[in-house]
């Protein structure tokens, strides 16, 4: 099962962050930083995979990362994922989101952060994977697209009505219009 996914810059900066076991707000900071010094002293050279540390669960653990011009994509998992399972996973995720973003970046994790979870969530869901194929996962997202174009035409309907009844030119109604005494209704 996977216990975390964490996307990191090569200082430390964590640009995404989901964790699939509950660890408290403290916590998961230590994790991060702790995550951080174990993966990026090694070289680029050596394995990608790496026990757990301490604080995500020891040796019962494993880590297993892949470093991508500035950002560390890290998957936190037990001892029941294949680590090759999970490289590929990394790799599929870091291509959905290149796809998506034509030519991904560290700023399109920061200024687009709902839509990276969106794909992550396509990806996994509650520490077991869901979809490890680029093109319904992209099909997917273009769908969310589409839903929230349609909402944002209909939330936008209001002020374009009313700015519709501000042009509509109407003949100037007499002003001393007389209403007849109505009872009230107490």
């Amino acid at each position: 099962m996977i216990k975390a996914i964490l996307v990191f810059n090569n200082h430390g900066k964590p640009r995404l962050s989901k964790f699939f076991t509950h660890y408290n707000e403290d916590m998961q900071q230590q994790i991060v930083r702790e995550t951080f010094h174990l993966v990026s002293k090694r070289d680029d050279n050596v394995c990608n995979f790496l026990e757990g540390g301490s604080l995500i669960g020891g040796s019962d653990y494993k880590i297993i990362y892949r470093h991508y011009a500035t950002l560390y994509f890290v998957f936190c998992v037990d001892s029941s994922e294949s680590e090759l399972g999970i490289l590929d996973l990394i790799q599929v995720f870091v291509e959905t989101l290149d796809k998506c973003f034509e030519n991904v970046c560290e700023l399109d994790l920061i200024f687009h952060v709902d839509k990276v979870h969106y794909i992550l969530s396509e990806l996994v869901m509650g520490g077991m994977v869901l979809e490890t194929n680029m093109t319904e996962i992209l099909t997917r997202s273009e769908e969310q697209n589409k839903l929230e174009k349609q909402e944002a035409g209909i939330s936008a309907a209001p002020a374009r009505a009313v700015s519709a009844v501000k042009n509509i030119n109407l003949p100037n109604l007499p002003a001393n219009i007389q209403l007849p005494n109505l009872p009230s209704f107490r």
